[in-house]
């Protein structure tokens, strides 16, 4: 008799715990059986338990009232004979946990366990005492609370249970609070507090120290699913192989930041930013052992296991004991098990479904035993048919006889176990024969037969065992080998999720064959049950499966939102969505997973909208409020909802509901499939929900269309290519053939064929061949040839020029930034290398675009006579051959440093395979070569090379880990902004916008075409024969159709009924093309054809019927093979020879732009268009055979890019309405001749073409209905548009001879401009032909080409979301990227490039397979590499020519860079200098000689040419033309207009700040090697009397400048700045300290003296003002600053030259005191500082030759010479102490021997002055001047009796810079903002008077106004040169007009002789006390002579008046007094003028 047994089986637990075990039979017998109670490492006696009468009364409690079994957690069920029971055999019973070193009390083992037992079977209490927890030794770990129920109503409670299987404790969690982080520490997650990252996929290449006796472990963090962190943990605090001997406690390392001896893991998981919410356990998050695999990159190992290998009953469900259910309602365990390509076994099908009836693990007020829940129970489902031993459970022994495992983890029953492995991982139950032992090396076999076969070959499955060595069975789970499959039987990523539990599921024999298609099943929740038997006819997928897990996962940009707040969509929301989403779906489309992510994003977004406002809003309070009310979708009402939203969509969408398991479902739904329930459904879903667990769902794709474009969408590439070719070769299509020849009445078409080719032969090809060749015959013979052919020269277009430009602006900035990743001025010239993708035409196109630009004769890298194998040098093909001319190139970089090389990597999209990882075959040599070339070391390490990235999609260049920075993106420019035409051309481009446009605008006919006849057939067909590929029904159906237009067009007109209008139309103006042109001119038709195989099947079936027809003369069939060039035939040749006028016998034409003009097909073959440019005779493209199953963007992208076109832009004009009625013309949609549907702005362009002797007689109704349908797919908002530009079909065939009136009217009242045939070459027969026959290949190039395109890839194409943006925008970018997350934010049509580009960098990341998968530095700017930019651009818009144009460019700009612009002026007034023969040095004299140059006299005649429109000095009574002083410059040409010329940079040079070059690195303060250098702000205080108060600087001192000072000891204090001595003789040293007083020239002052200085120390001061103290010392952190107090922040240069002075006079004085202690003289102290501008560039010497016979012969030489060459040869000029100042002349070309035989001159000094501060002492510059202060300045020195002295053999070369210095002095009004032109005029007003005062310190207006108007003071001086202005103590330009005398009121000054001069003005400037009187009245005036006395107030003004005693010989008037235009508190100047008497 056999007896069913359930068996509770008690297990211990962590820390002793037990449950309890009850045995009880269903026949109300007492049963007595054996149960070994086995604590680990502890043999006990085996008790024998008599156990209570427990009577089992269906639903009801025992009788007794003690316990009803039916209410325990967890049940193992066990079949079980009576005579196993009566033999008492042993239960072994094995524990789990770890196992730790206490020691039982064996002596009360029994009785404790006895009484234990026996109570808890009596107790009514739940939860038993903890009776084993007394067995220890250590009896004080015991739990806090032992309550430990069913928690089957509590999901989120079990959901933790679930985490904390691997604690310690079943206790429930308790909240914790973490530990809150230090100040200022990381807590990012996957960092450690000290920053450092620990995420394995960031450090598995990193070397790690690992302590002896540690291992490396990983740890899972909660925030960071995806990744594991890298531990350092010591092994023995670690669990052995049987998961026991683990210490307590804890003892780690960070392996990030190297910080050790971490001794509790709570303080560890603090450190690492674990951030948990519950209390940290080791055994909870430390998960995975980690090794180093063969590459010695760390890798995920096997799990660390925590429990021992015996099954956690008590964490089961009891509604799925044993299958892989979902745990507690949340994820299944085995779902984990989907990363590692594992699968459970099955459980025997005998085993039924057991509900949870008992009471929750916590208990709930009001829960009681006798509640309904509680007592609720499934009734136990068991097989009938079992046998009563259990060698017959549905798995046969026979199949098990090599499962096994050891025997430690068994239940013995008799010779046979049961074996139960339930962990978190894993659950399987596996049988053990001992006769037949395992063989465990082999794993592959270990599968039972049955189950082998049965298993579904679409996935990897990997079979478990444990061998000897291991009892870790996660550990083999983990790490297990996969089973090797076929890759074509792989469906979806390799990561798919194996789950498989319960029933294996069989499929239908002949699925296939009765459903005409494969069903695709999409995996959806929960489990997914085994298929067996006819598995080839079915196709599994997790997509789906992935699309719901990922959009469970909030992303990173939501968790802002608080993840407790707003949770993700529930699993019955996803599927009902789903549901939703089918039904809406046409019978003709294809679900997408990127419409099922947005449709869930959009639901969650809208579901939480109010909390995320909320969020946005307001901080979170401590307890946020729950969501917004929004009732959820229960399991019990899934099926019911999904029901009632299929129910309107007449059986599309069929829904099953589930009793229990997917299982029946899945059979359920194969039993309609083969009854033929289901023709009307596309979409099977089938659910399995209860109240009591999550849901089971998956989703069966039956329609036929539907199944076949999703299972062809999972082919890779190869493997699409291999289906294809398979299907070639083993002749499957030989049916498809058979099939085509049945629909022909007539006949079989080869025998249509033929007889037409034999009765025709004679006739029809002399007429074609006549009819093509007559024009080209004739040609002198008077008949007119079509003129229209014109070969496009190459030029540079506005946009690409812009483009070129933006590239070179983005090279600079490269260069500009501190980063120092490239110095533009190293380098000399400019070389480069083009690598493009294996096409032989891409390769020829791009050496033709080379040839003609002539680039390489501009960057000088080749001659003159240039040859195409010199050509060939520059541009790659990336195909086998490749490296080697790479590595010439890496040579050439490492040879030339100095040379720039630029590597373009043109359509860059195109292989970004890795080179370490490819899916293609390994023929394919070029796969991954892209990476191995150019992310190769050298070429990332090199400073001087530069690539460019360019392509037309960028997208796949764009994800998380790019090598290029956002920064260094190019996006072509728009040719709009605002409506303004940016970039004039005189092309309008067609791309991908305007084609989509094109269906939505109102044109007569859209560009983007579908043919519905072909999509028809190709369903029809694609049902037929399900076997075949729909590529190559797709194919053949095409040839067909082309085959039987061709045959139709030729006569045969049965045969219009064998293809399509659209194909016809195609065929028929292809033909006629080349007859209306009389030159042969014709279209090009694109055929496209990705797969090769086919491709070659369609030329040669096109071929033939071509030649029987014929037609060989007519027009060309070419194989595009990328692979190959280009063969035409002879005849073709010679016609192209002819047309582009090629005399070269051996010329072949090479690209497909040199077959413009020929009427042709071009079969375009290859997976992918590599870049290939087509004609502008380019009419139709037809597409329909393109793969529209990948649906990736850059595919059907580039697919589209190939008709991109250029048309004229004046043919875009607005449309007339003439136009639009004769472009509505049915008659002319529907015809078949050559009547090209023009764009409806052309007016000139209509003429009517010959029509075909047969027309079809439908042709017209069925054109205008499929015109139609396309119409509906425009969107509603374009349809009032439409309908303005398109009657209605009804109108349009009443309209008809209207249309035929208008049209003729129109074309015989214009003139057609494109041909000038005469009329004999049109047809006679046509009345309505113009006299001259329009050209086809004109028309064709002044319109873009019509597409042709799948109906699947139409939808996608001209379908927009909600913004407008097309559909095809939103789908995945690219094969080896994915997206980052399924929760992310739309695209919008407004999004620019740019916005694209950050989009995609940051939700896409790219797979392993691709190049950047590596680029994974967390460090997010490391990743981008410095010197790689990316340029974008649509396709065929001339990236090529803007790419060669930016190299022209930056060849052009290096040499530039190389050059500065130097001022070229020849010195002035040198017809005023005092002609003396009397030359008083020799020319070869090095140094002046002291006593002669005393005698020379001082020459007071300005000679600097910048100084031309300023008054002239007069020294004695001159006589000068008045003519040569006339105003040449106007003011604001003063800077602009002055002459320059180019100079080359000598290595002399100074520089600014774009300068970088290692040797000046550290001069700068930029080396990257040092850190910034510091500087420190020191405050120098001296008082000057002139000022009547203390002026305070601050000097910067970096501290590598600290030597050059003297400190205080105590407090470093700046004492002084050190000066040397002048006997003081060094070679490296210059002595003289230099001040740069500048201002607003940050960037372009040339403060970079390192190279002029010859690399000699010296100290340089910049002089600043203190508002650009930081924009200084930021630019220039190694120098030293001189600050100049605020008030002089609006000062003019005199102000700095004045501080300078008097602030090294006084530093002269400290450092005499300071030497003069350690026994130096002070006249011994050198006394000079060199006062330089901002603009002094090189430094010439002349070197005169006086070798000649006579000392007037010699000759001279200018050369560059380094400045501290010349500051060294004068400082040892002898007795160099006595001169005041010394000067150099300035620069010009024109320079003559005259001006250098006197090689000293004593005159002005200006620019770079060395000056004597000593001798100056009570000499001063003007610190209010602004303009001419050195002129006034020479002018004192030289009246105070010192010596100016200047080297004429020196020269200095001034840089023109065109910002700063003077020009940032800006004259505005002071009471209005916006910029108004003041003139001079106005920056003088009466005093008093309500004139609009000026922004401007007074004295610069002072002498603005009198430079341009001091002829109102002055009027008698105007052009008197004679009688020039007096001028006393100051020299004021008046302007070049008129003349000023200077004279010093000095005692002992040095003045002209002045007694024969009478002056026509006398200038008085704040006149100081030596002016007096009596000095006055020494000169003499003339009459009616002005005079102008300036002071700083009125009252001084009269002051002045009355002490000099003016009015005695001057007469004033009120009205002569003025002041300057500024406000009271700007301290105005106050003029006064008066005339002679």
């Amino acid at each position: 008799m056999s007896l069913f047994t359930r068996v509770y089986v008690l297990l211990q637990y962590h820390y002793s715990v037990y449950r309890f075990a009850t045995v009880s039979k269903c026949n109300l017998l007492t049963i007595s059986t054996t149960i070994i109670l086995k604590p680990s490492g502890v043999q006990v006696p085996v008790l024998v338990v008599s156990l209570l009468n427990i009577r089992i009364l269906g639903k009801e409690r025992v009788q007794d009232g003690k316990y009803d079994p039916d209410t325990v957690e967890c049940a193992l069920l066990v079949e079980i004979s009576e005579a196993d029971l009566q033999a008492e055999r042993p239960f072994a019973v094995n524990q789990m946990g770890n196992s730790y070193a206490g020691q039982l009390k064996t002596t009360r083992f029994e009785e404790v366990l006895h009484n234990s037992i026996e109570a808890s079977l009596r107790s009514n209490n739940l939860v038993p005492r903890p009776v084993f927890s007394q067995l220890y030794l250590e009896a004080e770990q015991q739990l806090s609370s032992l309550e430990a129920g069913s928690r089957a109503d509590n999901e989120e409670e079990e959901e933790e249970e679930e985490e904390e299987e691997g604690s310690e404790s079943s206790s429930p969690p308790v909240s914790y609070q973490m530990k809150p982080p230090p100040e200022g520490c990381c807590t990012t997650d996957g960092f450690c507090q000290a920053g450092k990252d620990l995420r394995l996929v960031s450090i598995s290449n990193e070397h790690i120290e690992v302590p002896s006796g540690f291992l490396l472990v990983g740890a899972k963090s909660p925030n960071l699913p995806d990744h594991l962190l890298v531990c350092a943990v010591d092994k023995r605090f670690l669990p052995d192989d049987n998961g026991r001997n683990a210490l307590l406690g804890f003892s780690g390392n960070c392996v990030g930041c190297g910080k050790k001896g971490f001794c509790y893991f709570t303080e560890f998981s603090n450190h690492i930013n674990l951030k948990l919410t519950t209390q940290p356990k080791k055994q909870k998050h430390l998960k995975y052992y980690l090794v180093r695999n063969a590459q010695g990159a760390l890798t995920k190992g096997s799990v660390i296991c925590w429990k021992g290998a015996a099954a956690a009953i008590d964490h089961i469900p009891s509604t799925a004991a044993f299958s892989s259910a979902v745990y507690n309602g949340k994820e299944s365990p085995k779902q984990q098990l989907m990363k590692n390509n594992l699968s459970a076994l099955t459980r025997p099908s005998v085993l039924g479904t057991l509900t949870n009836s008992g009471p929750p693990k916590k208990r709930h007020k009001g829960w009681s035993p006798e509640s309904p829940s509680s007592t609720e129970t499934w009734n136990l489902q068991l097989n009938p048919q079992a046998p009563n031993r259990i060698k017959n459970v549905t798995v046969a022994q026979s199949s098990l006889k090599r499962l096994g495992q050891s025997r430690d983890d068994l239940f013995s029953i008799s010779d046979r176990y049961w074996q139960v492995m339930i962990n978190k991982e894993y659950v399987a139950i596996s049988i053990k024969d001992n006769d037949s032992p395992v063989q465990e090396e082999s794993r592959s076999h270990l599968m039972p037969e049955q189950l082998q076969t049965s298993l579904l070959d679409t996935e990897k499955f990997e079979i478990i065992t444990r061998p000897n060595s291991s009892n870790n069975m996660s550990e083999i789970l983990d790490g297990g080998s996969v089973s090797s499959l076929p890759h074509s039987a792989l469906v979806g990523p390799a990561s798919s999720p194996m789950v498989g539990s319960g029933e294996p599921v069989s499929v239908p024999d002949n699925l296939l064959k009765i459903c005409k298609a494969k069903p695709v099943i999409f995996k959806g929740h929960g489990n997914f049950p085994y298929l067996c038997g006819n598995i080839n006819d079915v196709i599994v997928s997790p997509l789906l499966y992935t699309c719901y897990r990922n959009s469970q996962s909030l992303s990173r940009a939501y968790e802002q939102y608080g993840a407790s707040t707003i949770q993700p969509i529930s699993e019955e929301m996803q599927l009902l969505l789903t549901v939703y989403y089918l039904v809406q779906l046409a019978a003709d489309q294809v679900p997408l997973i990127e419409d099922l992510e947005q449709i869930f994003m959009r639901c969650w977004r809208e579901s939480h909208l109010s909390e995320i406002r909320q969020y946005q809003q307001a901080v979170p309070q401590a307890l946020p409020q729950l969501p917004s009310q929004i009732t959820p979708v229960t399991s019990a009402q899934l099926p019911w909802l999904a029901g009632l939203a299929a129910s309107s969509c007449n059986d599309s969408v069929h829904i099953i509901e589930c009793s229990y398991s997917l299982a029946e479902g899945l059979s359920e739904m194969f039993k309609l499939l083969i009854e033929g329930k289901l023709v009307k459904t596309n979409y099977v879903v089938i659910i399995c929900a209860s109240r009591n667990r999550a849901i089971d769902s998956c989703i069966v794709i039956t329609g036929k269309y539907q199944a076949r474009v999703l299972s062809e969408s999972m082919l890779s590439p190869s493997d699409y290519q291999k289906e294809v070719n398979y299907q070639l070769v083993t002749g499957k299509v030989e049916t498809l053939g058979s099939f085509f020849s049945t629909l022909c009445p007539e006949g079989d078409i080869d025998l249509l064929l033929e007889k037409f080719h034999q009765e025709n032969q004679g006739h029809i090809s002399s007429s074609l061949s006549a009819s093509v060749n007559k024009p080209t015959a004739v040609n002198g013979a008077g008949t007119a040839v079509c003129t229209s052919y014109e070969i496009e020269q190459h030029h540079i277009r506005p946009f690409q020029l812009a483009v070129a430009q933006k590239l070179l602006s983005h090279i600079c900035s490269i260069a500009d930034s501190s980063t120092q990743n490239l110095d533009l001025g190293s380098f000399e010239k400019i070389d480069f290398l083009i690598c493009v993708p294996p096409s032989e035409v891409t390769y020829q196109q791009t050496l033709f675009h080379l040839w003609h630009s002539g680039i390489l004769l501009e960057l000088g890298l080749e001659k003159e006579h240039l040859t195409k194998q010199r050509v060939e040098q520059y541009v790659m093909k990336l195909d086998a051959e490749a490296q080697i001319k790479f590595k010439v190139f890496l040579q050439n970089s490492m040879q030339n440093p100095h040379t720039l090389f630029v590597l373009i990597h043109d359509h860059a999209h195109w292989d970004l395979m890795s080179a370490m990882h490819s899916l293609y075959p390994q023929t394919e040599l070029s796969t991954g070569l892209v990476d191995r070339l150019l992310n190769c070391r050298e070429v990332k390490e090199a400073p001087n090379i530069v690539t460019l990235h360019v392509t037309s999609f960028p997208y796949a260049l764009q994800t998380q880990q790019t090598h290029i920075s956002p920064y260094n993106e190019i996006h072509w420019p728009s040719s709009y902004s605002n409506g303004v035409d940016l970039y004039h051309e005189n092309k309008k481009y067609f791309g991908l916008s305007e084609f989509i446009e094109s269906t939505l605008s109102g044109h007569s006919i859209p560009l983007l075409r579908y043919d519905s006849s072909f999509e028809a057939m190709v369903m029809a067909l694609g049902k037929r024969f399900p076997r075949l590929h729909s590529a190559v029904i797709r194919t053949f159906v095409l040839i067909q159709h082309y085959s039987a237009a061709m045959m139709a067009v030729c006569g045969l007109s049965q045969m219009k009924n064998y293809t399509s209008v659209e194909t016809l139309e195609i065929t028929q103006n292809l033909i006629n093309s080349s007859r209306q042109c009389p030159s042969g001119h014709g279209l090009m038709v694109v055929l496209r054809i990705p797969c090769i195989p086919l491709a070659a099947v369609a030329y040669e079936r096109l071929y033939n019927v071509r030649e029987r027809l014929a037609l060989e003369d007519n027009f060309e069939i070419i194989l595009g093979n990328p692979n190959s060039g280009i063969t035409i035939g002879k005849h073709f040749v010679e016609q192209l020879k002819i047309w582009q006028k090629i005399e070269d016998v051996d010329w072949r034409p090479q690209t497909y732009l040199e077959l413009e003009g020929l009427p042709c097909i071009l079969i375009f073959s290859g997976m992918d268009p590599q870049g290939e440019s087509l004609p502008r005779s380019l009419r139709y493209c037809d597409l329909r055979l393109i793969n529209s199953s990948s649906l990736v963007r850059t595919t059907l992208e580039q697919e589209l890019g190939l008709a991109a076109y250029f048309v004229s832009s004046e043919i875009h004009t607005e449309k007339a309405v003439v136009n639009d009625v004769l472009e509505s013309d049915p008659e002319k949609l529907s015809s078949t001749d050559n009547e090209d549907e023009e764009i409806a702005t052309e007016v000139t362009a209509f003429c009517t073409e010959s029509s075909p002797p047969q027309a079809l007689s439908n042709s017209t109704e069925e054109t205008t209905n499929n015109y139609e349908r396309q119409k509906q797919k425009v969107d509603k908002g374009a349809q009032t548009t439409i309908s303005k530009h398109l009657p209605p079909v009804t109108e349009q065939l009443d309209m008809k001879q209207n249309i035929k009136s208008a049209q003729v009217s129109i074309t015989s009242s214009s003139s057609s401009p494109f041909s000038s045939s005469s009329s004999s070459s049109a047809p006679a027969h046509n009345s309505f032909i113009l006299q001259t026959s329009q050209c086809s290949m004109t028309k064709a190039s002044k319109q873009p080409p019509i597409v042709f395109l799948p109906k699947l890839v139409y939808d996608i194409i001209t379908s927009t979301d909600s913004s407008g943006l097309p559909k095809s925008s939103s789908l995945l970018p690219y094969h080896s990227v994915m997206w980052a997350s399924s929760f992310r934010p739309l695209m919008s049509k407004m999004m620019t490039c740019t916005e694209q580009s950050l989009y995609y960098r940051q939700w896409t990341v790219p797979k392993p397979i691709h190049m950047d998968y590596n680029n994974r530095n967390e460090g997010r700017m490391d990743t981008f590499h410095p010197r790689r930019l990316l340029l974008s651009g649509p396709p065929q818009i001339g990236k090529t020519g803007a790419y060669l144009q930016f190299l022209s460019i930056l060849s052009r700009m290096l040499i530039r860079l190389t050059e500065v612009d130097v001022y070229d002026e020849e010195e002035i007034n040198i017809n005023i200098k005092e002609e003396s023969d009397r030359y008083y040095h020799q020319p070869g004299d090095m140094w002046p000689d002291l006593e002669t140059f005393r005698k020379m006299p001082f020459d007071y005649t300005i000679h600097d040419p910048k100084y031309e429109d300023a008054s002239l000095i007069c020294s004695k009574l001159q006589t000068i033309n008045s003519e040569d002083r006339s105003m040449s410059r106007r003011q604001e040409d003063m800077y602009t207009c002055r002459q320059t010329t180019r100079m080359r940079l000598s290595k002399y040079a100074a520089y600014n700040t774009y300068h970088h070059c290692e040797q000046c690195h550290q001069y700068m303060g930029f080396n990257p090697r040092y850190q910034i250098y510091e500087s420190t702000l020191h405050a120098f205080a001296f008082s000057y009397s002139m000022l009547g108060e203390e002026i305070q600087l601050h000097f910067i001192i970096p501290k590598s400048k600290e030597h050059h000072f003297v400190f205080s000891q105590p407090g470093r204090q700046l004492e002084s700045m050190r000066l040397p001595l002048v006997t003081d003789k060094s070679e490296d040293y210059i002595k003289s300290p230099t001040f740069t007083p500048t201002t607003g020239r940050h960037e372009h002052g040339l403060f970079n003296l390192y190279h002029a200085m010859d690399g000699a120390s010296h100290l340089h001061v910049l002089v600043v003002k203190e508002y650009e103290m930081a924009i200084y010392k930021k630019y220039w952190p190694n120098h030293i600053m001189l600050v100049l107090p605020s008030i002089f922040n609006s000062a003019g240069v005199g102000a700095a030259h004045f501080l300078i002075k008097e602030l090294s006079y006084h530093n002269l004085e400290l450092e005499r005191n300071r030497q003069e202690e350690l026994g130096i003289k002070p006249q011994d102290i050198w006394p000079f500082i060199v006062i330089s501008d901002d603009s002094c560039v090189m430094w010439n010497a002349i070197e005169v030759d006086c070798s000649g016979d006579r000392k007037s012969d010699y000759t001279w030489t200018e050369r560059n010479v380094s400045l501290k060459q010349i500051l060294q040869h004068i400082e040892a000029t002898p007795n160099v102490t006595h001169y005041a100042l010394i000067g150099m002349r300035k620069w010009s070309s024109k320079t003559n021997s005259a001006e250098i035989n006197e090689p000293f001159s004593c005159c002005h000094v200006h620019d770079f002055i060395m000056l004597n501060v000593d001798l100056t002492q009570n000499v001063q510059y003007n610190q209010n001047r602004f303009t001419c202060d050195d002129v006034d300045f020479n002018l004192r020195v030289h009246s105070a009796g010192l010596l100016i002295c200047r080297f004429n053999h020196f020269n200095v070369m001034k840089k023109q810079v065109a910002v700063g210095g003077q020009r940032s002095f800006h004259i505005k009004s002071k009471v209005s903002d916006t910029p108004v032109s003041i003139s001079p005029a106005q920056y003088i007003c009466a005093p008093d008077s309500k004139h609009t005062f000026l922004a401007a310190p007074a004295q610069l207006l002072l002498e603005k106004y009198l430079q341009y108007h001091s002829h109102r003071f002055f009027p008698l001086s105007l052009k008197n040169y004679s009688h020039p202005v007096l001028s006393v103590d100051c020299y004021l330009n008046l302007g070049p007009q008129i003349a000023v005398c200077y004279v010093s009121s000095r005692p002992h000054s040095l003045n002209i002789s002045s007694s024969a001069l009478t002056f026509s003005g006398l200038l008085l400037y704040l006149c100081d006390s030596f002016v007096v009187a009596s000095f006055l009245k020494k000169f003499q005036f003339l009459k009616g002579a002005t005079l102008c006395v300036i002071c700083q107030d009125r009252n001084s003004l009269r002051q002045t008046v009355v002490r000099l005693e003016l009015e005695d010989e001057w007469q004033f008037r009120l009205r002569d007094e003025f002041q300057t235009a500024n406000a009271k508190e700007d301290r105005p100047l106050f003029f006064l003028t008066g005339r002679h008497i």
